[in-house]
């Protein structure tokens, strides 16, 4: 180990609260050590977090890509109307707790002002003079509004891989070093000791240029910028370079001694949830089983549906507490591209992943990324806000609040104090003062003092004299939300039907939540006939759906839907939809169910001229008749026109011509992706629009860059500078995704202008 600091600090074991566990001669011993492994007093913290910020800034806001080069020009970073109390505003409003930015992204640009840096950084832009500091604004704000501050220093770094000068992977030696370095003699004596406040401490260690790189910046984002309470660490690695090794122990501990209140997420105390889509487990265990030591740090695939129940556990060697974080975000990819088509959320999207999350054992990790301004878009504002409203009138309160309990301990808002039964089975009943609607139930363990137990159980409620069971569950941990159709009772049961030794529940509340009316599914035909329905669950996000959308049972006949065709938000007086109608010119489709006065979200599909009226009149290539260029306009988005495969197929550029059958003005296109998600292929990253009003002679509306298609193979929408009167499309692919050599696409529609 090459780790000497001046400051003793404990054992890593014992920070982790690692129990290392010899083979037990019975199960039954590896369930008591396992039922007995509670968290760190950092990890109970975090838990009580539960609803948490994400921040994805930099570069790529400018750019538009999820993952940058490294090779960018840092003059694009100019958020001119950064505003990071606008940020907080609106967290603090949807009820976060905490705010994690990513300070350094893969492409290695840095957004605060770092000493070791000053070419890829905030100091090497014009903006406010290269003495700009993201990071300042943001913790002066967090204090401002009464956030915890968190920070992402990617390990990767594209600049210092592809810079010629660069430090990772240069195959330097490990040298004496000393942290924080004098960034004067970083590399000619990287033992000079930089000056520091009084009382901060100085770690001796031997590092390679790169280490030592990372280690003097996560020291300064450490001790410069108040309080930090989690440390984020992704295992992305989008190039390597000479072997490139991290130091990872050498970094946590240093965390361990500067911040000793914070969690190391992707490190030693909160694990990914395995996967970026907002789904979730429907047993989430806090103890893990590991192969070896946690010193190892070998984490286990986090991506299986099982990585803690009884048969896991009897088969490990090892035990650790490790809580998982659901990230996800609120847009369509990790970073702002755009406002025109970038798909967000809706509020009910997010609230139904808060419920799964925070009420299924784990802590809601929300990206909202800013925009080019530096504020956040209004669409994610608006989401923040009615998801922050819902949370509070559903539970705000406890409709338990005055009700007799047959046990104790289970309403003083302490997590310390519990209800226990004698084995490892019980239960406990709730009378209420009078009938009352309820529709949730809220369960947590007394997890800091006894640990995480409770493996089933379930919920009754007591109607016309009979208990029926209304919800059922697994795990329980930290929180569980048991959410079920609404019931009208005045007897609430909780039954624990099976446990890692004696369970605990430590509360016990009752809620209600007065949900929206239903959302709405726009759709249109290909002779432009639109129809909008009622959904009994909200539609799939585009972006790595989760596949979990909770179905509604709410199907009232008093809802209505209304819609504008103007551009403006419906509301009551708005035309009210009795059945589908033509829009073959195209236009903004805006809707929204109403009921009982409550409206439910704005629902939004923007269309172009109707398909049925364009003709196919020439293409570069097609595979075929099932992958043929006809496909691109049929109105069927599970069909998609692709390039040849065939050996010796072209090659960039490719080309389809479109016969709108009509002299129009033409302001813009788009361009849906194929939607099979199997690859990239034909897949259009670039590419240029040209118009034409007889077919030979073209003029260039301009050219187009998608990015994040893969990740995200939304519908793309590209609108011209102004429209332009013509009657043939010409589609010029120029670059595939991941350069790929084919074109392609599930969908084309013209946008169009009324003629003057």
């Amino acid at each position: 180990m090459r780790f000497f600091q001046t400051w003793m600090i404990a054992p890593l074991g014992v920070l982790l609260s690692l129990f290392c566990l010899a083979r037990a001669s019975t199960p039954p011993e590896w369930l008591v050590r396992a039922a007995h492994t509670r968290p760190t007093p950092a990890q109970l913290a975090y838990h009580q977090r539960e609803f948490i910020a994400f921040i994805h800034f930099g570069v790529n806001t400018f750019t538009g890509r999820e993952w940058g080069s490294g090779k960018e020009d840092p003059m694009v970073f100019q958020p001119v109307s950064l505003d990071t109390d606008q940020w907080c505003r609106y967290i603090k409003a949807a009820g976060m707790t905490k705010v994690v930015i990513t300070v350094k992204h893969h492409d290695g640009f840095c957004l605060w002002q770092t000493r070791y840096n000053d070419t890829f950084s905030v100091r090497a832009t014009s903006w406010r003079d290269g003495k700009g500091d993201v990071l300042t604004e943001l913790s002066r704000s967090c204090r401002k509004f009464d956030l915890k501050l968190g920070v992402y220093l990617s390990p990767a770094d594209l600049y210092q891989i592809e810079n010629e000068k660069g430090l990772y992977g240069n195959q330097s030696p490990y040298r004496d070093s000393v942290i924080p370095t004098d960034p004067a003699s970083f590399k000619t004596d990287p033992t000079r000791r930089r000056r520091v406040p009084e009382g901060l401490p100085t770690f001796r260690l031997s590092l390679d240029d790169y280490n030592r790189y990372f280690m003097n910046q996560l020291y300064e984002l450490l001790t410069e910028y108040g309080p930090i309470h989690e440390v984020w660490f992704d295992g992305a690695h989008p190039k390597r370079k000479g072997n490139q090794q991290y130091v990872r122990q050498e970094w946590y501990q240093m965390i361990r001694v500067l911040v000793p209140d914070a969690v190391i997420f992707g490190g030693p105390d909160v694990r990914w949830c395995g996967n970026e889509r907002g789904y979730t487990r429907q047993s989430e265990w806090n103890v893990i089983p590991l192969p070896e030591p946690a010193e190892s740090y070998r984490w286990p695939d986090m991506r299986a549906e099982d990585l803690g129940s009884r048969a896991k556990i009897e088969g490990a060697k090892y035990l650790h507490y490790f809580p998982a974080e659901t990230n996800t975000s609120i847009r369509g990819g990790w970073f702002w591209r755009n406002d025109h088509e970038q798909p967000v959320r809706s509020p009910e999207d997010v609230f139904d992943i808060y419920e799964r999350a925070v009420g299924g054992n784990s802590v809601f990790l929300l990206n909202i990324p800013p925009n080019a301004k530096g504020l956040f878009s209004q669409r994610d504002a608006d989401c923040l806000v009615a998801v922050g409203q819902r949370i509070r009138s559903t539970y705000g309160g406890d409709l338990a609040r005055d009700a007799r309990f047959s046990a104790a301990n289970l309403q003083d808002n302490d997590l310390a104090t519990y209800w226990q039964p004698a084995g490892e089975t019980g239960q406990f009943t709730i009378h209420l003062p009078e009938s009352r609607r309820i529709n949730r139930v809220v369960l947590q363990e007394a997890i800091g003092v006894v640990g995480q137990r409770v493996e089933n159980h379930a919920v009754d409620v007591k109607v016309d004299g009979q208990w029926h069971e209304v919800a059922a569950a697994t795990t329980i941990g930290y929180k569980r939300i048991l959410r079920f159709a609404t019931v009208l009772t005045d007897q609430v049961r909780i039954r624990v039907t099976g446990s890692r030794l004696q369970p605990t529940v430590a509360e016990c509340r009752l809620h209600y939540d007065d949900a929206p009316p239903l959302s709405v599914a726009i759709a249109r035909d290909r002779d432009g006939r639109v129809s909008l329905t009622l959904k009994s669950a909200f539609e799939e996000f585009s972006w790595k759906p989760h596949g979990q959308s909770q179905q509604r049972t709410d199907l009232a006949s008093d809802t209505k839907i209304h819609f504008t065709l103007d551009g403006g938000e419906p509301t009551a007086a708005s035309p009210l939809y009795h059945g589908p109608f033509a829009l073959p010119d195209g236009g903004v489709v805006k809707v929204r169910s109403i009921r009982d006065g409550k409206m439910s979200s704005v629902y939004t599909r923007r269309f172009g001229l109707a398909q049925a009226g364009y003709a196919l009149r020439a293409v570069s290539s097609e595979q075929g008749e099932q992958e043929s260029a006809a496909k691109a306009i049929d109105g069927d988005s599970k069909t998609f026109w692709h390039t040849s495969r065939e050996p010796g197929h072209p090659v960039h550029p490719h080309h389809l011509v479109i016969d709108l059958g009509r002299d129009v003005r033409v302001a813009g296109v788009m361009i849906l992706p194929r939607q099979d998600r199997r690859g990239p292929d034909g897949m259009i990253e670039k590419g240029r629009i040209e118009i034409s009003a007889d077919g030979r002679r073209w003029r260039q509306a301009g050219e187009f860059e998608f990015g994040n298609l893969l990740n995200d193979p939304t519908g793309r929408t590209f609108l011209f500078a102004r429209a332009i009167a013509g009657r043939y499309v010409k589609l010029v692919s120029l670059r595939g995704v991941q350069d790929g050599p084919y074109a392609g696409a599930a969908e084309i529609e013209v946008l169009v202008e009324p003629m003057l």
